[in-house]
């Protein structure tokens, strides 16, 4: 089953359905998988690309649809996939006897040794009106591993990931069922660059910046941006535009809409502000938006498990977790559209931009710069450094140099136990790197050193998006543990 080639990256996603396909062949008793992931990481194409290829049966939920016009739903799907048109007459069968005839079904057009497949997309949607539908799939399920119900392969998928993670959690009906739970990310960032077509690195990091490595984005704007040039008219064309979809006021309530939890937005909308603010820990966000810090502890809950913000946490210091906006258009509606939304809705996207310029070189660009260059370090560094089993964690950290009585933040570090492989200055910045930049990094680690640290192989790295100085380029040049990045080979073009 060769992926399709419109499916930009998701290798290891296909290759994962691809084994959950096939397990135990096509005479197997039902087998069940789980596909989760917020709104448009690409979940419906990977499935029905799957469907299309095995002549699987896609049904697609409807939010806010009652059991009865669901249940009708899914048995004209079925009918149509049948060959029998797409009326049904009359009161629609049982969720029990449409899940059994949908198997039924899908085995008799299934590919030579392959399996039926029978995929449900968005199905908290039609469990919000039929609760019972996860203890019926579990008797289908133990009544196929007894020979007494349909083999195939089911896929229950959804974008409410709180309702998604918790199907198979404690004692839940499908616990201990589920021979598959794929959880889809966004794209990575040089996936990013080849689903818009953007070959600038600058123009890719921009991008990236606003709208991360979701694919869904991709079809619902105009053009890609080609160089910086044309950057600052597709931003006012796409995400400040509050008639388009993309609006990112508008896409912003979508995605706090998935959540069923989610009920006072304007409470989760203070919090994303606050966070997108500089606002990293509970007491702080409290103080922010002006509630007692144990008053938002269960909202930032709510908030990192369904992936809007994530728990970060120093590298070298043991202590509290901070949080950060980990969603880029969340991060660029609140700090961009957000305080802007009045002149906005007047059509005045154009002086908004300019006036959000510095907020987003500063607090957008530069942070999302630092979160690139721990994803190479974590990512690709190990292929291009030749260190294959990789450098340990990746994250950010700080040091206290208590004989020079100062600490050192550090952007980018890499640690395993005592161990600290590299250390790295990640600077979005209009000049370039210099000497004093690598100075500094040998400076750390000899504090590193001193306070119990092993850095025998340790590499100093330097992330520049403007390039380096030619004293910086020579050291670099006579040092083995030196390492310098530009956006080109971030980017891997060089």
């Amino acid at each position: 089953m060769k992926k399709p080639s419109h499916i930009i990256g998701r290798d290891r996603q296909w290759r994962a359905l691809e084994q959950f396909l096939q397990a135990g062949g096509s005479d197997a008793p039902l087998r069940l998988g789980l596909v989760s992931g917020r709104r448009r990481t690409g979940k419906t194409q990977l499935l029905t690309a799957a469907c299309e290829a095995l002549g699987g049966l896609y049904v697609a939920c409807v939010q806010d649809e009652g059991d009865l016009a669901a249940r009708r739903r899914f048995a004209s799907a079925l009918s149509r996939h049948a060959g029998l048109g797409e009326t049904v007459r009359g009161e629609p069968e049982s969720w029990e006897r449409l899940l059994r005839a949908a198997l039924d079904t899908v085995a008799r057009v299934a590919p030579p040794g392959f399996p039926g497949l029978v995929v449900i997309d968005e199905f908290p949607y039609v469990m919000k009106e039929a609760p019972q539908l996860p203890s019926l799939i579990q008797h289908l399920y133990d009544d196929s591993q007894r020979g007494q119900a349909p083999g195939g392969r089911l896929i229950l998928c959804g974008s409410a990931l709180s309702v998604m993670h918790e199907l198979l959690s404690g004692t839940k009906p499908l616990r201990g069922r589920a021979m598959m739970d794929m959880r889809l990310n966004a794209l990575d960032y040089r996936e990013a660059a080849r689903l818009w077509s953007v070959d600038n690195p600058e123009t890719a990091l921009r991008l990236h910046a606003c709208v991360g490595g979701i694919p869904g984005y991709r079809p619902l704007m105009t053009s890609a941006p080609t160089s910086n040039d044309d950057f600052d008219s597709w931003i006012i064309d796409n995400l400040l535009a509050v008639d388009v979809s993309v609006f990112t006021r508008t896409e912003v309530d979508y995605l706090l809409r998935e959540d069923p939890r989610i009920t006072a937005r304007s409470l989760y909308y203070d919090i994303l502000s606050a966070v997108a603010r500089g606002a990293h820990t509970p007491s702080k966000i409290g103080a922010a938006i002006g509630r007692d810090s144990n008053a938002v502890r269960y909202p930032i809950g709510v908030l990192e498990s369904a992936g809007y913000i994530a728990k970060v946490h120093d590298l070298l210091r043991s202590g509290r977790p901070t949080f950060s906006v980990c969603d880029p258009i969340i991060r660029f509606d609140r700090l961009i559209t957000a305080p802007y939304l009045g002149q906005l809705e007047l059509g005045r996207a154009e002086q908004v931009w300019r006036a959000a310029a510095p907020t987003f070189r500063s607090n957008i660009l530069g942070p999302h710069f630092e979160e690139l260059a721990r994803d190479w370090v974590h990512r690709f560094a190990p292929d291009e450094l030749g260190r294959p089993i990789g450098f340990g964690t990746v994250g950010f950290g700080s040091v206290q140099d208590h004989a020079g009585r100062a600490k050192h933040d550090i952007d980018v570090i890499a640690t395993e136990n005592n161990r600290v492989h590299l250390i790295g200055e990640a600077k979005a910045t209009l000049a370039r790197r210099g000497l004093p930049d690598l100075e500094r990094l040998d400076g750390i680690r000899d504090v590193l050193t001193r306070t119990g640290h092993d850095t025998t192989d340790i590499i100093m790295a330097i992330f520049s998006t403007t390039g380096f100085t030619q004293d910086l380029i020579g050291a670099a040049a006579a040092r083995a543990d030196v390492v310098l990045v530009d956006l080109p080979r971030l980017y891997g073009l060089t």
